[in-house]
């Protein structure tokens, strides 16, 4: 059991808040397969104050859809205090800030991973949000700017100063983004030095690397991000394999289609058949990934326009496509 603040938890495994992917049909498939805590995309301050079409649509959910999380993104106290008041309308159960976005416009706004060079400044909204926040907060973190500034430790026990109910932190550098190699001693230091619940995350791609981050860093739970693209099953993998030592099998190709079916259905009957047949192409190469001879399907893929159209490039890979082999 993972507890944070009032919030329990059957499961460790959290599905992470990734911009333009985490919407309710992608949480909603990956609460089938294990993530029991889902965050919605990350949420901008700005936005959220001033109550845009797109963010409101961002922040949708449903009965089924719990526990769920929001992740704001902001450097700026009004906006934060007015980004916490829209949010009153809003039922969710954890409240994460984020300081850890490496993205350069992000980063030009003062926000995401620069305020870990300003941690002073990070201190002062995050004991702001605490203060006003009727949710458990959270933050995320990254090991630090650059590698002569690692500064997670320093970092991390001046937000449990704050009275923040736990810390996801990623084991890259800003400079490093998402390349390069996700440093285990940066987050052991961390879950050492905290006595709340430290959630780490980094290259969680497969089972055996989910078991690497526990045991190397004897973090509190996992947040899976790219590893659940195209692999929901990611979730029920990790589980197996820490639980009873079962080295994950690829599922089959014709397990992988049934999935596509299901999330392409979700995406339809979310957007409409247009909007939700276009937001659903960039899965279709997530998910076939690894599949032989698949590269003219994903073409096709690009251009589909109709609920039919996809459905018979489904109908391709299941002809013509081996998963998982080169």
């Amino acid at each position: 059991m993972l507890k944070i603040g009032n919030l329990k938890l059957k499961s460790n495994l959290i599905l992470a808040p990734m911009a333009g992917i985490s919407d309710l049909p992608f949480r909603m498939l990956n609460r089938k397969f294990g993530a029991e805590l889902c965050f919605v995309e990350m949420i901008n301050c700005r936005s959220i104050s001033h109550k845009s079409r797109r963010t409101q649509a961002m922040l949708t959910s449903g009965k089924e859809d719990r526990p769920l999380g929001v992740q704001l993104l902001g450097c700026e106290d009004n906006f934060i205090l007015k980004a916490l008041d829209v949010l009153k309308g809003y039922n969710f159960d954890i409240l994460d800030f984020n300081s850890a976005c490496p993205a350069k416009k992000v980063i030009r706004r003062g926000e995401g991973c620069s305020l870990m060079r300003e941690p002073k400044k990070l201190a002062q909204i995050l004991k702001l949000i605490v203060k006003n926040s009727s949710w458990p907060v959270t933050v995320k973190i990254r090991s630090g700017w650059d590698k002569g500034s690692v500064n997670a430790r320093e970092v991390a026990l001046s937000a449990q100063d704050c009275g923040v109910s736990a810390v996801f932190i990623h084991g890259r550098t800003k400079i490093q983004g998402y390349s390069g190699s996700v440093d285990y001693s940066v987050i052991r230091k961390v879950k050492k030095a905290l006595r709340i619940p430290v959630i780490a995350s980094g290259d969680v791609l497969s089972a055996q690397l989910a078991k690497k981050m526990f045991d190397e860093t004897g973090c509190d739970g996992l947040s899976v991000a790219r590893g659940s693209l195209g692999n929901p099953w990611i979730f029920k993998q990790i589980k197996e394999f820490l639980d009873k030592g079962r080295v994950p099998v690829s599922p089959a190709i014709n397990i992988v289609v049934k999935i596509m079916i299901k999330h392409l259905n979700a995406s339809v009957n979310f957007y409409g058949e247009k909007n939700g047949v276009v937001l659903f192409r960039k899965f279709f190469s997530w998910y076939t990934r690894g599949f032989r001879k698949v590269r003219p399907l994903r073409e096709k893929s690009s251009r589909a326009k109709t609920f039919q159209d996809m459905l018979s490039i489904f109908r391709d890979a299941l002809q013509g496509a081996s998963p998982h082999s080169e």
